[in-house]
């Protein structure tokens, strides 16, 4: 699992530097490039609540939705032995792939505790394509 600060429903990956010796971010799930850095932990936080301020006050300023406009659909590539064995399911269960693949996304975000063990680690059948 990465590491993900959370302010205000914006989420933020974290990494470390150990050349620079500083921690820095950078936030998701926007169309700007938003970075923040600290050089311990609580600094780091504190320059990423900053930054998501600043970033909002600057889109209320410009009259700009400051969320990442999602169109709700992106390309998926996957082995074509998954991609088979999908389509198949798919059509003995009469949905067409692209419902199956709605059904797939909806049950692991409902899902994540058990799916997040299957990532981080326990290598079972959730993994067996990949």
């Amino acid at each position: 699992m990465n590491d993900i600060l959370q302010y205000k429903n914006y989420y933020a990956s974290v990494q470390f530097s150990a050349t620079d010796e500083v921690f820095f971010g950078k936030v998701l799930g926007i169309n700007d490039l938003v970075s923040f850095e600290g050089s311990s932990v609580t600094e780091l936080k504190t320059s990423f609540e900053e930054a998501i301020e600043d970033y909002l006050e600057t889109c209320a300023e410009a009259g700009k939705e400051p969320d990442k406009t999602y169109k709700g659909t992106f390309n998926v590539r996957v082995p074509s032995t998954l991609h088979k064995e999908a389509a198949l399911y798919a059509a003995i269960h009469n949905i067409t792939l692209n419902e199956f693949v709605k059904v797939a996304l909806s049950y692991t975000l409902n899902h994540k505790k058990e799916i997040d063990t299957a990532i981080d680690g326990t290598q079972g059948p959730l993994l067996e394509h990949a």
